[in-house]
């Protein structure tokens, strides 16, 4: 990145910049959070053409509610509930549309491969595993361990308690290892 700070810090004062009407710091924050938001997308879309669309969204959605980010919270678990928001808006949307048509094959999703489970198969194999993660556990096992967000702001995000998203991500992660045959996953 060309020297755009990452830090919540720095992306709460971008806020607070863009909230003020600077759009050089709406830049700064794409720029951040695009990478992250698409891969997140990504994971949860399972279709990278549709990913895009939905980051494109996510930050039309993000402009037009600027206004609701409030100062000295964390942007980035505002920034995931927002895109969150679009991705099952978009989900309700292709559902209605698909019982009037005919949905093509399509290939495994790019999603991201959690470290966890990184060394129990090929990138592939992870993938397919990680898409017959039942959907609230792999979004929650991607948010914790891909995205690095806190079981805190992963509650924040999907609108469950803190409790609640680390029980997702831990049952992602035994899902997960089932899947992909590693004996040690019942005991944890």
């Amino acid at each position: 990145m060309s020297g755009v700070p990452t830090d919540e810090s720095a992306l709460t004062g971008l806020m607070v910049r863009y909230q003020g009407g600077d759009t050089r710091a709406f830049e700064e924050l794409y720029e951040v959070l695009s990478p992250q938001l698409g891969r997140y997308l990504r994971s949860l879309a399972r279709d990278a053409a549709l990913a895009d669309d939905l980051l494109q969204e996510t930050f039309l959605q993000l402009h037009r509610a600027r206004h609701s980010y409030t100062p000295p919270r964390p942007v980035r678990p505002w920034a995931y509930a927002i895109a969150r928001h679009v991705f099952l808006m978009s989900r309700r949307s292709r559902t209605r549309r698909a019982r009037h048509e005919t949905t093509a094959v399509v290939d495994l999703p790019d999603a991201p491969v959690p470290p966890e489970v990184a060394s129990l198969g090929d990138r592939d194999e992870i993938r397919r595993a990680l898409a017959q993660v039942p959907d609230d556990h792999r979004e929650a096992l991607v948010l914790h361990h891909v995205v690095g967000l806190s079981f805190r702001e992963i509650g924040s995000v999907l609108g469950i308690s803190e409790g609640a998203a680390k029980v997702r991500a831990h049952r992602g992660i035994v899902a997960m290892r089932k899947i992909l045959g590693d004996e040690g996953a019942a005991t944890e």
